[in-house]
C-alpha cells in the first residue's frame, strides 16, 4: 500500500544525511510528502516563521506517518517540534530513526547521537510531552539496516496505529 510519509529532520545540520538516507532507499510504496531543496527552504524561511509553519501544516495533509531522522540537535529545533506535535495531533504514526552514524556526503563524518527524552511540546494542562513517550518506535538507520527495513518500519507503525484507533 502506498504510504504518504512526512520526513522531519534538522534541515541545516542534517540535510546531507537525509539525502544519503533518501538516495539509499531500497523500499517502495512510500510517497515523500515534503521534498524540498535548499533554495526553496531558504525562500520559505525568509518569509517568516508563520509561513514555515503553514508550509509544514500543508505538507502534513494526508500523511499517515512521520519519520523523525534524529541527529545531534534535531529534537531541539522549533520547526521539528512543530512537525512532531502536528503529526501527533493528526494521529500519524511517529517513528524515530537515529542518523548519527550516517556519514555526511561532503565530509564523510558522523555526528553525536541525539537525545530522545526531550520535551517537544506541552498538553493543554501545560504538562510536558516527551518525544520518546509519544514515538511509536525508534530505530538506528545504520545498526538496524534502514536501507532494507525502513518501509517495513513505517508500515508496521501505521498498522499498529490504525488498530489502536479502530
Amino acid at each position: 500500500m502506498l504510504r504518504r510519509v512526512y520526513f522531519s529532520y534538522y534541515f541545516v545540520q542534517d540535510i546531507e544525511r537525509f539525502y544519503v538516507v533518501r538516495n539509499s532507499w531500497a523500499f517502495h510504496d512510500i510517497e515523500e510528502a515534503n521534498i524540498i531543496d535548499t533554495a526553496e527552504f531558504e525562500r520559505i524561511k525568509q518569509s517568516g516563521d508563520k509561513t514555515v509553519y503553514q508550509w509544514i501544516d500543508d505538507h502534513l495533509v494526508d500523511t499517515s506517518a512521520t519519520v523523525v531522522l534524529i541527529g545531534t540537535e534535531t529534537l531541539n529545533r522549533p520547526y521539528v517540534k512543530h512537525e512532531i506535535m502536528e503529526s501527533y495531533k493528526r494521529g500519524n504514526a511517529i517513528i524515530g530513526v537515529y542518523i548519527h552514524n550516517v556519514r555526511n556526503m561532503r565530509t564523510s563524518l558522523t555526528s553525536r547521537k541525539g537525545e530522545i527524552h526531550t520535551i517537544i511540546g506541552h498538553t493543554d494542562q501545560n504538562e510536558p510531552i516527551y518525544f520518546d513517550e509519544i514515538c511509536d518506535s525508534i530505530y538506528d538507520y545504520v545498526d538496524d539496516n534502514g536501507k532494507k527495513n525502513m518501509g517495513e518500519w513505517i508500515e508496521s507503525a501505521v498498522e499498529k496505529k490504525e488498530i489502536k484507533v479502530s
